[in-house]
Parts: structure tokens; C-alpha cells; sequence
């Protein structure tokens, strides 16, 4: 359990200004509003509106990730001082030892004094943190969703600063280690019976000190600027989903990774062809002597090779007939998928006849014993 000691201290529910049974739409919602007021950008020298910027991103890190959500819920429900009766030798309470082991570990020091606590002791602090994602939409046309596109996206969002490659030190300066907690990014606190490790003050938890700031990213090592992402769109991708690219979001914080980006995709409708999963769907116009007699018709592909498909006659208008391996090819994990391409008949029926067609059909209706109310079978019903 990733805890930190600020957890005890911070309601971060209060922080972003929702419920504690808010849910995930309603506490993203609360940060995007809350962070696009207090970003820095925006309050260039507020120190105190940076101060709460930086509450608000700590607060959504934790209320919008569901497992880390949970262990904060958890720890609050804890107390901050989970078994404070303990003897009269004290003993060390470190929220890092909960790491990997949970509560059986921190319990299993209790009786440890203030030496030897156990796995990652010595680095508990703030810790790297993940970059968040970032969402961004992508309009694809018909074909190329179908095919699949190397494309590019243009976006304004978090990077590393460009100035200080993300160090956040001045371009000629490095971070130094910081003197308070000897770049262990926590300090000791002793509370009586208690001997709790907590993030350094100095440093936030990171180990080092800026003392020269970057004048671009203003120490944070970030900075908020147009980028091109490019990519692959993979074949078969449909209307309304959502692809993500890995590391493609967010920088991360005290050497935590990067975020991922969320590409939720349009694709433009096509003027002829259609899609049922991944099968490809066309009409085509057939004459009422070749739907009568049965014919060889050409069919429209989406790569621009018509082919060749035999209807029997009395095919009706409606009729649906399959052109396999013609539609969408994906890749799975377990091979290639092909769809097929469903051609739907429309029985065109001519709006002017000349004397000779007119008297043809009319020797067609003389001549016919099935009417529009006989059944199949010819018997009238």
C-alpha cells in the first residue's frame, strides 16, 4: 500500500471539492475545472495559487487512480495513529513499510524501536509518480479506418520542459541533494512512543533541492506546450474507440513513468460502403430482367477492383448475398480475421418505358400466373 503520511493529514475529497461517493467522472471533472484555474500558466507569480495547483494534482494522483483511491480510504479509516496504546518502549512508524507487505509488515515492526524498519524504509517519501493521461479525439476517414493510417496528432498538453530537459534545474546548475534529509526524502519525527517517517518539507519527498530554478518551467521540470505525436491507427478500428498509446501522455514526477495518451476516434462515414462488425456492406442496382433471368454482376470493392458475383434468377430485391474475404482484415492474437463483403440486390424498376419495353412487359403480365398476392408455391392464397 503506497500510503504517504500527508494522507493522514489531507482530505483530499475536500481539496477537489467533491463527495466521498463521488465517482471517477465527478472527481476528474472537479480536478480538470480546479486545475485549469490555479494552473501556473495562468497565475504566473501566484505563489499561493501554484501551492493549491500542486494540492490539486497530489489529490487527483490518488483519488483519480481506483487501487490508490482505495488505500487512501483505507489509511483515513486507519487514523493516523492506527495502534497508539502501544507499550512503553514505543516503536517506529514508518506509512513506507506498508509497501508490498501491508499492515502485517508495519506490525511486524512494532517492536523494533527506532532501528531496522524494514524494506524501503529508507526511501518511503512522496516517490515517483505517474504522469496523468491525456485525451484527445482523431477524425479518420472510412478507408483509412478500414486499412489503418500513420498519422499525426497535434496537441497542447504537459512535456518535459524543453529548456531544462525536465530537470527543472537552470540550463548550467543541477538539483543539489538536499541537506535536510540527506537525500533520503523523508525525515523522522519523533512523537513520544512514536518515532513516524514522513516527507521531507524541504524537498518534497524528492531527495534533492532546485536552487536555481528554470525560468521556463519555474522548477517543476514541466511546462505545458504544442506537441506532434505520431502514429499508427491500426486496421479495422471502429467508430467511438478508444486507442492507447503507451508513455504518450503526461511526464511523470520525481522519476515516476509517463502517463499514457487516450485517442478516442471518429471515423467519417462513407458515401457508398457500410460496416457490420467486420464485415463490409454494400447496395448494388440490378435490372429487373437480371434479377428475372439470373447474370453475372459487377460488385464494388473498397480497394477499387470490382469482382464478379453470379445471381440466380428470381433473385429478389433485398436479397443479401456474401463476397467472402472481402471486407475487413485485423490482426489478432490469435492470427488475421477477414470479414466478408454482404451485397445487398436493389431491383431497379424503370420510371419511363418506350412503346417497345411497354409492350414487353405488358406481354410479361399477360403471360404471368404468379400475382403480387400468390405464394411461393404459385397457388393463389
Amino acid at each position: 500500500m503506497s500510503a504517504q503520511r500527508e494522507w493522514f493529514e489531507k482530505d483530499y475529497y475536500e481539496v477537489l471539492g467533491v463527495s466521498k461517493g463521488a465517482t471517477e467522472k465527478e472527481v476528474k471533472k472537479a480536478y480538470r475545472k480546479l486545475a485549469a484555474d490555479l494552473h501556473p500558466d495562468k497565475n504566473p507569480g501566484n505563489s499561493v495559487a501554484e501551492e493549491k495547483f500542486k494540492d490539486v494534482s497530489a489529490a487527483y494522483d490518488v483519488l483519480g487512480d481506483p487501487s490508490k483511491r482505495s488505500e487512501y480510504d483505507e489509511v483515513r479509516a486507519m487514523g493516523p495513529m492506527g495502534g497508539r496504546g502501544g507499550g512503553p518502549g514505543g516503536f517506529s512508524f514508518n506509512v513506507g513499510d506498508m509497501q508490498g507487505g501491508g499492515l502485517g509488515d508495519l506490525l511486524g515492526n512494532m517492536f523494533g524501536g527506532g532501528q531496522g524498519r524494514g524494506r524501503g524504509a529508507s526511501s518511503a517519501g512522496v516517490g515517483p509518480r505517474r504522469g496523468a493521461d491525456i485525451e484527445a479525439q482523431l477524425t479518420v476517414d472510412f478507408e483509412d479506418s478500414v486499412t489503418g493510417i500513420e498519422t499525426s496528432l497535434f496537441l497542447t498538453a504537459d512535456a518535459g520542459c524543453s529548456t531544462c530537459s525536465g530537470s527543472g534545474a537552470k540550463p548550467g546548475t543541477s538539483p543539489k541533494v538536499c541537506q535536510t534529509c540527506g537525500g533520503r526524502g523523508v525525515v523522522d519525527d519523533n512523537q513520544g512512543f512514536f518515532a513516524m517517517s514522513s516527507p521531507c518539507h524541504v524537498c518534497q519527498g524528492s531527495g534533492s533541492v532546485i536552487e536555481y530554478k528554470c525560468d521556463t518551467c519555474r522548477g517543476t521540470g514541466i511546462e505545458r506546450r504544442p506537441r506532434e505525436v505520431k502514429t499508427r491507427i491500426p486496421a479495422g478500428v471502429k467508430d467511438g474507440q478508444t486507442i492507447r498509446l503507451k508513455g504518450r501522455g503526461s511526464p511523470g514526477r520525481n522519476g515516476g513513468p509517463t502517463g499514457d495518451l487516450l485517442v478516442q476516434l471518429k471515423v467519417m462515414p462513407h458515401a457508398r460502403f457500410g460496416r457490420s462488425g467486420d464485415d463490409l456492406t454494400v447496395t448494388v442496382p440490378v435490372s429487373f430482367a437480371d434479377a428475372a433471368l439470373g447474370s453475372d454482376i459487377d460488385v464494388p470493392t473498397l480497394n477499387g477492383s470490382p469482382v464478379t458475383l453470379r445471381i440466380k434468377a428470381g433473385t429478389q430485391s433485398g436479397s443479401r448475398h456474401r463476397v467472402k474475404d472481402k471486407g475487413i482484415v485485423r490482426t489478432t492474437k490469435s492470427g488475421t480475421k477477414h470479414g466478408h463483403l454482404i451485397v445487398t440486390i436493389d431491383v431497379v424498376v424503370p420510371t419511363e418505358l418506350n412503346d417497345e419495353q411497354r409492350a414487353a412487359i405488358e406481354a410479361f403480365a399477360a403471360a404471368s400466373t404468379v400475382g403480387p398476392s400468390d405464394d411461393a408455391d404459385g397457388k393463389a392464397s
